[in-house]
């Protein structure tokens, strides 16, 4: 058994004493959010709130569930993030593995441009003028098509397929199978780990943006929840989203009889947001450290 001395135990002390701060910092955050979204807005707005909702409520999720455009963002979210997530896979994943062939034609052409496309942008201007020409301006595929190919994905994908032993396309090339094939039949299965952390980039990825909602849409059915939420940060009160064609005397009545403010609405619908990407990470974790390692240092 291990005997520690003065050191050894002063310098763990000091370890777990770091890590327990940062854990703090990094949760506390989120938890406090959380508790303030279950909390009266009034009760709330007088402070003192740190560990526990003071005067529990579930209407601000109500008054979130119940706003149909906060509901329309969360569908468009959704769709937008299984759609694009999938596809986003589907053709990251055909192109890196056709640039780890070894005897490819023109490969570090290939290679090259990719990554100079990396590092190197148009431009704004120059990508709205091209969406434009494309007519994907304030359509769902505006979302899709322009992310379906990642170069930072493409090199993690095509270091993973190099891994892969020639022996066992080979073997089933023997067989009489096509390239197609042996992609989705042998490589696929085996390549779970780097395509569930592609899928978790691409994902929130997907989730969280609101720039292109911002700039690239106007129908307001396009919107997602991301930018609904900064939308909403961004108010200094919600009466144009949560009671539109609603009077002032309306608006002030409806107030008085609710509990709920501004900044627990906020909390609630950042909760809407984040929760379901914290659903989610668990079932791919063991998956991302061993896909990003072996993705990016071999090869």
């Amino acid at each position: 058994m291990r005997r520690y001395s003065a050191e050894d135990i002063f310098v763990d002390s000091v370890v777990y004493l770091i890590l327990a701060i940062v854990f703090i910092a990094t949760v506390y955050p989120f938890y406090y959010c959380l508790v303030i979204s279950f909390n009266e807005g009034i009760d709330a707005s007088t402070g003192g709130i740190f560990l526990w909702p003071r005067r529990f409520t579930l209407e601000n999720y109500e008054m979130v569930f119940s706003n149909e455009q906060l509901m329309s963002g969360f569908l468009v979210s959704v769709l937008r993030t299984v759609t694009g997530t999938i596809l986003s896979l589907l053709f990251t994943g055909l192109f890196a593995y056709g640039l780890a062939y070894k005897n490819l034609m023109f490969k570090k052409t290939y290679i090259g441009i990719m990554i100079f496309a990396m590092y190197f942008s148009g431009g704004l201007i120059p990508y709205y003028v091209l969406l434009k020409n494309l007519r994907l301006l304030n359509t769902f595929w505006v979302y899709i098509i322009p992310a379906l190919l990642s170069p930072f994905n493409a090199i993690i994908m095509m270091s993973f397929f190099r891994e892969i032993p020639d022996s066992i396309e080979e073997s089933v090339k023997i067989d009489g199978a096509n390239d197609l094939v042996t992609f989705f039949r042998i490589i696929v299965p085996i390549s779970t780990p780097v395509f569930a952390t592609i899928a978790l980039f691409n994902g929130v990825g997907h989730w969280n943006s609101w720039f292109d909602t911002a700039f690239f849409t106007t129908d307001r059915k396009l919107r997602t929840l991301s930018f609904l939420l900064k939308e909403i940060i961004n108010r200094a009160n919600l009466t144009s989203m949560l009671g539109p064609g609603m009077s002032d005397a309306e608006r002030s009545a409806t107030y008085a009889a609710r509990s709920y403010t501004a900044e627990t609405i906020r909390m609630a619908t950042m909760m809407l947001v984040v929760i379901p990407i914290i659903c989610i990470y668990p079932f791919l974790q063991r998956y991302f450290v061993k896909g990003i390692m072996i993705g990016s240092i071999k090869g």
